[in-house]
């Protein structure tokens, strides 16, 4: 249902709650200050599904002084987080395999994608959420967690901002089977890989999912300045100087 649609008291999500009892959804963005060259002109809620799209008209001051109105769509599903669990010790990487819809409507051949971990952070902040995703769709308690980077996926028209964290575990620290979450529809396989073979599946097209492409490539970035450094180091060794610290 559009939430532009009157419910004969006012427009659902503004005035009135919509489905899932929001209202004030069109108030998004009309407060941003932070870009003189950017005025607000109008919000209009378009959907109220379980996410939010909203058409924002806006005047934007063009490089050579001149203002131009336009409109924009963006899809609102909140802020999310991704984990890349990873076994130095024997070189893998935890990963998951799941049926993603979007992606086989859009020519994937099955529509089923590996990919790292990841969920939304639903008012928490991304290390609880990723140890949360962890538990439900890996099955395994995470060491420490280190946050890597924070990025927006698509700019373009989605407002999330995806925050990357990175985690190490153990076979030992299995605390389940994962799967997901099957009251929500959740159905995850958990994949263990080398992680050259991960790297190779990226060259390949069999890993196709952006935020997990980015993760494996910093995963590869620290094997190769941690094997520089061993390089470094044993031949430092070799030449008979005594390193201090």
């Amino acid at each position: 249902m559009a939430a532009s649609e009157l419910s004969g008291r006012g427009r659902r999500g503004v005035d009135v709650p919509d489905g899932r009892g929001r209202t004030g959804l069109d108030s998004a963005g009309r407060g941003l200050a932070g870009n003189p060259g950017v005025v607000f002109r109008d919000v209009e809620v378009t959907s109220d599904g379980w996410h939010v799209l909203r058409r924002t008209t806006f005047d934007l001051r063009r490089r050579d002084g001149t203002w131009e109105t336009q409109q924009r769509e963006t899809y609102d599903r909140g802020d999310g987080a991704t984990l890349l669990p990873y076994d130095d010790e024997r070189g893998t990487v935890l990963l998951t395999r799941q049926f993603r819809y979007p992606a086989y409507a859009n020519g994937h051949p099955d529509g089923m994608l590996l990919e790292a971990a990841a969920g939304l952070l639903d008012a928490d902040d991304p290390e609880t959420a990723v140890r949360r995703e962890a538990s439900e769709e890996l099955g395994v308690e995470l060491g420490e967690v280190e946050h890597l980077f924070d990025l927006f996926m698509s700019p373009g028209s989605v407002t999330e901002r995806v925050h990357f964290c990175a985690a190490p575990y153990t076979p030992s620290a299995r605390t389940g089977d994962g799967g997901g979450v099957v009251e929500e529809g959740e159905d995850i396989e958990v994949v263990e890989l080398a992680l050259t073979d991960a790297l190779q599946m990226c060259r390949d097209g069999r890993i196709c999912d952006g935020k997990t492409v980015v993760l494996l490539q910093w995963a590869a970035q620290q094997h190769h300045e941690g094997a520089g450094q061993r390089r470094t180091s044993a031949r430092s060794g070799s030449s008979g100087v005594a390193r201090r610290s």
